[in-house]
């Protein structure tokens, strides 16, 4: 593996090698859990791995490009990819270079020793010229128009917020920066977010400055900001309950890991109906909707299985969802027009879905 310097000026300034990419903002709607190509159906492609760089202490940027050199799917701030690692093993990453590229798609991959394997693939076995099976990009995430942003980071959440901050600088809009991790030499990309803009970026490794004051930041922010968040769940908690104090503020949040979600009388066994073939499944307690769909040869989109990437959702025709997802927001899921069939459930005798 090679050094790789990742320069962050008033708008995202990627460089690799002689190759320079700067953003500009379009701020369009995008569709969640819908691939962005516009084809509306499901994407996947095989890419190659250009480059796999260390960019912090068991932190891997990983640049990909199709095989013949062509164009990348198109994609805007806090868009994912699905990387397809072995059979059954399908992992959410952040896109983090600049959706100006045309060329590659860059994710930055944290290893994790405790965790389920994906990224323990991507540090030992992926290599340059591997061909890797890709799925979207998608998001869930999407930046909005704001008068001005409030990006917190925690560890590897740094990923989602890189291109972000590019378009809100681009834009012209008013940003800050908060960045926590363990220690400095595991927070990934924070030498070049310092020095590019020393006004706007605040660095706190646990290490040498304790935990995030997001109550300091969360008072600085103007009414009106937009809070982005994104890393570990006791971070995504507390801005959470913090935000509460704050009216004028909106928070966005994105989770590596499934909410914890209690138990209900949902638990229990429940009818779903596909609307489109009016096949009828009886989704017992110990299965969920999607695996009661797939049983039944309902063909359902899907990558996760745990409720956090959002390539699932379905329209909710009848019926009341139990909701259990963490892609979905508090007002979204009280409309109960939209739902997660791989873990979200029914409050009711029967769902109707529009599949």
């Amino acid at each position: 593996m090679q050094s790789n310097e990742f320069e962050l000026a008033g708008c995202l300034s990627l460089i690799y090698g002689l190759k320079i990419y700067n953003s500009k903002w379009d701020p369009v709607r995008v569709v969640r859990g819908a691939f962005m190509d516009g084809s509306g159906g499901p994407v996947t492609r095989r890419m190659r791995v250009v480059a796999k760089t260390v960019v912090a202490r068991d932190v891997v940027a990983v640049r990909l490009a199709e095989p013949d050199g062509g164009p990348v799917p198109a994609w805007t701030p806090g868009a994912h990819l699905d990387l397809v690692l072995d059979a059954g093993l399908i992992r959410q990453y952040s896109l983090c270079g600049d959706p100006a590229d045309d060329r590659e798609l860059t994710v930055a991959v944290l290893r994790e020793a405790a965790g389920r394997g994906g990224s323990i693939r991507v540090h030992d076995k992926l290599e340059e010229g591997d061909l890797v099976e890709v799925g979207g990009p998608r998001n869930n995430f999407a930046l909005v128009d704001a008068p001005g942003y409030l990006f917190v980071a925690g560890g590897i959440g740094i990923t989602p917020l890189l291109p972000m901050i590019g378009a809100a600088a681009a834009a012209g809009r008013p940003w800050r920066l908060l960045y926590g991790g363990r220690t400095r030499a595991s927070v990934a990309f924070a030498g070049d977010l310092a020095a590019a803009h020393p006004d706007r970026v605040a660095i706190h490794p646990r290490d040498g400055h304790g935990l995030l004051d997001l109550e300091a930041a969360l008072a600085a922010a103007a009414p009106g900001t937009a809070v982005y968040c994104c890393g570990p769940e006791p971070l995504l908690q507390a801005i959470e309950a913090a935000v509460r104090g704050h009216a004028g503020l909106t928070l966005h949040v994105e989770r590596f890991a499934p909410k914890a979600v209690a138990a209900t009388t949902a638990d229990g066994e429940f009818e779903v109906e596909s609307a489109r073939s009016g096949t009828v499944v009886t989704v017992p307690a110990s299965a969920s909707i999607l695996d009661a769909l797939e049983a039944a040869g309902v063909r359902t989109e899907y990558s996760c299985r745990e409720g956090t990437c959002g390539t699932c959702e379905v329209a909710v025709l009848a019926g009341v969802p139990d909701h259990r997802d963490s892609v979905l927001t508090e007002e979204e899921q009280a409309a109960g027009d939209v739902m997660m069939p791989c873990v979200s459930r029914c409050l009711g005798a029967r769902l109707v879905l529009d599949l």
